[in-house]
């Protein structure tokens, strides 16, 4: 047969492939969907494929696979970051008569089976997450045979790879190794809706194969949604936001997701909006896997409105949505137009709505300061391991590097991939190769981040149309006026609320009351720092309360404005102390005996402010306030070790004592603001040492 024939005949099968995977007689392949699989399964090539959700991209690497199987190559491997995803695929793939598994974190179970069906030629596709690519037993002992036997290698939202891009994940720069170690010939796909021109030559840059003879095949094709209908609604106040979706709700096509940009608000939206009669719950990264399935499956069948989510409910979850509303803007136009492509797939059209906030720019802030941490802590950290006689885990290192849990392990792992360090049963090693800290990188990238924001905020007072708006900031060359969102006139949005939904609203927001948890378990390793501390905390406070936390929609901007660093030291504002009145009426019936006095935590950044909550509180409650948690040592700063657990406790042994008189009965511990809780925590351990029958805490707000 001629070039051409096996071409022609190759092209005849995927279309008899593709008719099965989509289950339609008269299905026929895109252009460009045939080129990224005549490259993969004709030609053995490594392709990047930029293209909008819906587009197909999981029929690309189906067929691709049906394909390559029936000549006799391996399973194909893929590389995807959310369960949801992982479940959608699957499904998928088991239309076509796909043999589809998957190794993640919650079917532990089920890897050995799972291996030995690989092994038996059983498995058609395997589907891991990029967690498990640096997962000590899964690198060593699966990977390696997966990259030998493997027949195709396909990077899902592959933009991750990239640090330039709006999502980037360091454990998907392990995916170079897995590249590295394939043999010669095996093809490989990376798909993504979501890369700007910086972002798609990084990615095409690390697929490269290591000989080099071939260029990476780049499709990218028009980033349209010509089925999204584009608008933004400006509200002024929480109120009035909350309240038009409690009125415009039922009028969305179809069920859709409200976007949050944090797990409270997600949390207090869904309330609100059960309260006023609609169908809806909340979702989260918080949210258990088992409902996370669940929830999933209520929203693509239709029987809840919507789901009010975070952005862990985005990439890869693929359902005919009717809608997305955003209440506050992501801090990208990227992220924001991953997001609205949640709606209208398999639908003619779709509605997308973006409610801008006042403190999305603070959120956003909180955000950026997790950004990749300063030298001087990376150095640290290597030379903590370094000196270590053998492996350490992460929570014994962070008694000596000041970094929460999350941004720690997110270092070791780019530190890992650097070859810096290496990941091994029981913790991180060092591996003493050099490593240089690339700051001009890392400055370059966070600019970056600023334009985003920036962008963002002309989003929201473009003119212009605003579906172009995005494609110019994908870097679509065929960006064009799309005729359907607002700015075009094919889009009219009601501002309007009825009055009785804002005060609903407005008495649901300055309902004030969130519970402190206690903690319950000493960090581990405190050994390491001179502390005699470990296991459960005996002793210690009850649960506690404050009146909001700093994301809340209601009381949430009040207690930003009071504990923004420029702010003026000063007595408890009015509407804020009437606030907590509310709190102590609410709370008092769950206390078993009423407290008999009152400990304030001393502040050097704001003495009026305490002061003036814990003398406010005892002419209240005609209660005496009998002592302090004193600052002994004020060289220790008011907020160090507070980004990690065993840190922050050492820090408050240094700096406060307990100086007062403890009556025998419960003592209201009064602080301004919680940010780890490990200050009431060890003022609560002293105040039960003293004598005290009981610690209640009680607080203005809390960071989380």
């Amino acid at each position: 047969m001629t070039t051409e024939e096996i071409r022609a005949e190759a092209r005849g099968q995927a279309e008899a492939h593709l008719r099965a995977l989509v289950g339609s007689d008269s299905a026929v392949l895109r252009d460009d969907q045939w080129s990224a699989i005549e490259a993969l399964a004709v030609d053995s090539r490594r392709a990047l494929v930029v293209q909008r959700t819906g587009w197909g991209k999981s029929a690309v690497y189906f067929v691709a696979t049906l394909l390559l199987r029936s000549r006799g190559a391996g399973p194909t491997v893929i590389v995807s970051p959310l369960l949801a995803l992982m479940r959608n695929q699957i499904a998928a793939a088991e239309r076509a008569g796909i043999r589809a598994v998957t190794i993640n974190s919650t079917n532990i179970e089920q890897w050995q089976p799972i291996n030995d069906a690989i092994n038996a030629g059983e498995v058609d596709v395997l589907l891991v997450s990029p967690e498990r690519l640096n997962n000590p037993g899964f690198r060593d002992e699966v990977m390696p045979r997966l990259a030998a036997t493997c027949g195709l290698l396909v990077v899902d939202e592959a933009h991750c790879i990239s640090d330039w891009g709006h999502d980037f994940r360091p454990d998907y720069r392990r995916i170079r190794t897995l590249l590295a170690d394939l043999p010669p010939g095996i093809p490989v796909l990376a798909t993504t809706a979501t890369a700007n021109a910086r972002v798609t030559a990084d990615v095409a840059e690390q697929l490269v194969s290591a000989t080099g003879e071939q260029e990476v095949l780049v499709l990218r094709g028009s980033l349209d949604r010509e089925s999204l209908r584009l608008g933004v609604v400006r509200l002024r106040t929480a109120e009035m936001r909350l309240a038009w979706l409690a009125d415009h709700l039922a009028e969305q096509p179809g069920s859709g997701i409200v976007y949050c940009l944090t797990v409270a608000a997600t949390q207090e939206v869904a309330a609100f909006l059960r309260d006023r009669g609609h169908e809806v719950a909340a979702y989260s990264g918080q949210t258990d896997p088992t409902e996370r399935a669940a929830l999933e499956s209520a929203l693509v069948e239709g029987r809840v409105k919507a789901l009010v989510a975070t952005s862990a409910l985005g990439m890869g979850f693929d359902a005919s949505l009717g809608f997305v509303i955003n209440l506050g803007a992501p801090q990208s136009p990227v992220a924001y137009y991953q997001q609205v492509g949640r709606a209208g797939r398999g639908t003619d059209d779709a509605t997308v709505v973006l409610l801008p906030q006042l403190e999305d720019r603070d959120i956003w802030a909180y955000f950026a300061s997790l950004a990749f941490p300063p030298e001087q802590l990376v150095r640290q950290t290597l030379e903590v391991l370094a000196q270590a006689p053998g492996s350490m885990s992460t929570v014994a290192l962070e008694t000596y590097v000041e970094l929460s849990r999350n941004r720690l392990e997110t270092l070791l792992k780019v530190l890992d991939v650097d070859g810096a360090v290496r990941r091994v049963k029981g913790g991180w090693v060092a591996t003493g190769e050099p490593w240089s800290y690339d700051a001009d990188r890392y400055a370059r990238v966070a600019q970056a981040r600023q334009r985003e924001q920036d962008a963002m905020l002309d989003y929201l007072d473009t003119d212009r149309c605003r579906m172009r708006f995005l494609r110019d900031q994908l870097d679509d060359p065929d960006a064009t006026d799309c005729g359907r969102c607002d700015n075009c006139g094919g889009l009219t949005l009601s501002s309007s609320v009825t009055e009785a939904a804002v005060d609903e609203a407005g008495a649901a927001l300055s309902r004030p009351g969130v519970a402190i948890e206690p903690r319950k378990m000493w960090p581990t390793a405190l050994a390491n720092l001179g502390l005699d501390l470990k296991g459960k905390i005996g002793d210690g406070p009850v649960e506690g309360r404050a009146i909001a936390r700093l994301t809340d929609l209601g009381h949430g901007q009040a207690l930003r404005a009071l504990f923004r660093a420029d702010a003026v030291d000063g007595p408890v504002p009015p509407p804020l102390a009437s606030a907590l009145l509310t709190v102590m009426k609410d709370w008092a019936g769950d206390w078993t005996d009423r407290p008999v006095a009152i400990v304030g935590v001393e502040s050097a950044s704001r003495p009026q402010l305490v002061g003036d909550l814990a003398t406010g509180l005892s002419r209240v409650m005609q209660i005496p306030v009998v002592g302090r948690f004193a600052i002994v040592d004020a060289s220790v700063a008011p907020g160090q070790g507070a980004a990690n657990s065993a840190q922050r406790v050492a820090a408050i042994h240094r700096r406060f004592r307990l100086e007062a008189d403890v009556p025998a009965g419960p003592v209201l511990l009064v602080d301004d603001l919680v940010v780890s809780g490990w200050t009431l925590t060890v003022a609560g351990v002293a105040l039960r040492e003293a004598g005290a029958t009981a610690v209640l805490p009680l607080t203005l707000g809390t960071q989380t």
